[in-house]
């Protein structure tokens, strides 16, 4: 298409956004803009590839470029979140962006017109973004919005040495949570310290089963999202590569929790050390956009027999320090206790209002109770438990 050779030929150019160049929409594209429309089912067939691309994602080709443009981690972007952007990389970036503002407001009929083939093609749709300022307001905005996967997901796992976003993450909303008001305050602060760049503990939160704990994390990590903050799951089994988390973190914009879900060692655990260097001690220490929180149902978190007390270690009482000193690392220590009854009860009926369970408050509290017995106790994950039984049986 002779049209929009000049612009093929300055997309095909393209340095900096190179990913999104590779993006199989934008490929499909720029092959539908090289046809020459000698044979027209060649052309109708690269213009079907291109819009069956586009519609997986949205029929708008101006939003789905400026999202991509939005979302690539690059060379750029990375410069200008450790504020060490060149003059030749921005006068770069402003060309290309402008070049993709060309591509984003290619309409269809252009192309039908162009094609001229007696038969009916799909279109799309234009929206007249200003991709430059919208792109140059992604830049002033990385503390909050992050770039590439970050910019997308708020929850990670650690997975085969790479940092995989989580598609579904729990919802849960400190809303939503009632009970523990005192406990969950602490971890909030201490985040908000992380957030705003002060000083901030690795926090420890320990207690019963199914009081809260990890809910209490992911809870925050969903309210405060949008100021930054993003969580980073690794399993106890993955904590030797800890330290290269932290380091592939280091530079990004970004604050991130690294949660380490149910911690607890054997005496002679590899992968005890692993994490007591970073908390404290070791060369690659965490850094200050880092904070590690972790849950555990043992306040020490080495599980010790009455054999490693009386064993033949010479040294014995050194021992025994060396096995209490990790949970003293964490700066922040906050207990979840089983609730008693009241609390219990007060949990069941804030949420039996979230669900709109209508039925007697003695009732309730009576069957609650007997659910508890059932079910190995009270615990806010007990009554969540019950009220879910309710709404399920409910019409």
């Amino acid at each position: 298409m002779k049209k929009f050779e000049n612009l093929c030929l300055r997309t095909r150019a393209v340095t900096i956004f190179k990913n999104v160049i590779n993006d199989s929409t934008i490929s499909a594209l720029l092959r539908l803009l090289e046809n020459d429309c000698t044979d027209k089912a060649s052309a109708i067939s690269a213009y079907s590839d291109f819009v069956s691309s586009l519609y997986r994602q949205t029929d708008n080709l101006s939003e789905y470029i400026n999202l991509a443009l939005q979302n690539d981690e690059n060379t750029y972007v990375k410069a200008a979140a450790r504020n060490n952007s060149s003059p030749l990389m921005l006068e770069a970036l402003e060309n290309e962006l402008d070049t993709f503002y060309k591509l984003s407001q290619i309409t269809s009929r252009e192309i039908c017109d162009i094609i001229g083939a007696d038969v009916f093609l799909p279109e799309w749709k234009n929206s007249n973004i200003c991709i430059k300022e919208e792109y140059n307001k992604k830049i002033t905005n990385l503390s909050t919005t992050g770039y590439g996967i970050y910019s997308k997901h708020r929850m990670f796992l650690y997975k085969d040495k790479e940092i995989v976003p989580v598609k579904y993450p729990d919802p849960q909303r400190l809303s939503q949570m009632s009970g523990y008001e005192l406990e969950r305050q602490k971890v909030i602060d201490n985040t908000m310290a992380l957030l705003q760049g002060k000083p901030c503990n690795n926090v420890l939160l320990y207690g019963d089963a199914g009081s809260g704990k990890s809910s209490t994390i992911k809870a925050i990590v969903n309210e405060y999202y949008s100021f930054g903050l993003r969580l980073i799951e690794i399993k106890k089994n993955q904590l030797y590569s800890l330290a290269d988390v932290i380091e592939q973190l280091a530079d990004n914009p970004l604050k991130f929790i690294i949660f380490i879900d149910d911690l607890s060692f054997s005496a002679n655990d590899n992968d005890f050390g692993a994490l007591k260097a970073i908390l404290e001690g070791g060369v690659a220490g965490k850094t200050d956009n880092i904070a590690i929180y972790a849950t555990s149902n043992r306040r020490n978190l080495v599980k010790e027999n009455f054999a490693d007390r009386n064993g033949d270690d010479i040294h014995l009482q050194d021992t025994i320090q060396e096995v209490m000193s990790l949970s003293a690392r964490f700066g922040l220590k906050v207990t979840f206790s089983k609730p008693n009854k009241d609390l219990y009860l007060s949990i069941v009926e804030n949420l039996s209002m979230q669900y709109n369970i209508s039925i007697d408050k003695n009732e309730l509290f009576v069957s609650a109770e007997a659910f508890a017995l059932r079910n190995g106790g009270r615990s806010p994950r007990t009554a969540k438990q019950f009220i879910e039984y309710l709404a399920s049986k409910s019409e």
